[in-house]
């Protein structure tokens, strides 16, 4: 039997949620059902149209309404965001708790902490819910340190050098 682990990809380079989704096509590839619920991603239309087509190997799940970032949203929005981030973290539980999927990705949920919008004792919460042979991964800048003693596999993230703060241009 194969032990689900717990990955987090974390820090302040590039290519969480990238390292995270090759992750979820692995997984789907051989038979796995994979979830993805994100938090506090901007809506880019060509990456989200993209994930779309993965389904119904791969789904995704986002229930913020907005379309502008959380930063630049008022108090109100925020009040109202942080409800429908809630949510989202409701429905992890939930998958988690169900047994829901094989693989399931909170992609830029540690940024929810930074954002204080949660805790990381919340997020080991949802991580101790996980049955023994799902696999969890989580993203975000936020290292979370706190949550480093149970995690299977912990990535860092560091950017050495970019040569602008566009995101990668494949035209």
């Amino acid at each position: 039997m194969e032990k689900g682990l717990t990955h987090i990809f974390c820090g302040e380079g590039k290519g969480k949620t990238t390292a995270a989704l090759g992750r979820v096509i692995q997984a789907a590839s051989v038979g796995k059902t994979v979830m993805i619920i994100q938090f506090l991603k901007k809506r880019r239309s060509d990456e989200i149209g993209f994930i779309r087509r993965l389904e119904p190997e791969i789904k995704l799940f986002r229930f913020e309404r907005s379309e502008n970032s959380y930063e630049n949203l008022s108090e109100e929005e925020r009040k109202e965001e942080c409800q429908n981030i809630r949510n989202g973290l409701n429905f992890a539980r939930k998958v988690i708790t169900t047994q829901g999927c094989d693989v399931l990705i909170l992609d830029e949920v540690l940024a929810l902490v930074t954002a204080g919008i949660i805790s990381c004792e919340e997020i080991r919460s949802l991580i101790e819910l996980k049955d023994a042979k799902m696999d969890l991964i989580l993203t975000g800048a936020y290292k979370g340190e706190a949550l480093w003693d149970v995690a299977d596999e912990i990535t860092v993230m560091q950017m050495v050098k970019c040569y602008c703060s566009c995101p990668m241009s494949f035209s």
